[in-house]
């Protein structure tokens, strides 16, 4: 099974666009100021109404996919 599609499946239960603590859920329960860190980064793509911050699903699925979310991975688990 393709990557994307993988990611597609496991992501299917949340909506197109997701919330900052969606956001976390999904990449595993990081925490706040890492979440934010990524989108202040340029890491994912994301958009701010009312201090308020959505995140396109798709969005998600690419930042997975991305060298900088591999990289991320396995240093957590060096640290480990």
């Amino acid at each position: 099974m393709n990557n994307r599609l993988y990611y597609e499946k496991l992501f299917e239960h949340y909506p197109d666009v997701v919330t900052l603590q969606e956001f976390r859920e999904m990449l595993g329960g990081i925490g706040d100021a890492t979440a934010r860190k990524l989108m202040q980064g340029n890491h994912i793509q994301h958009f701010l109404i009312r201090n308020t911050y959505f995140i396109p699903k798709v969005s998600v699925i690419s930042y997975v996919m991305s060298k900088h979310y591999a990289q991320y991975k396995n240093k957590l688990t060096v640290q480990i």
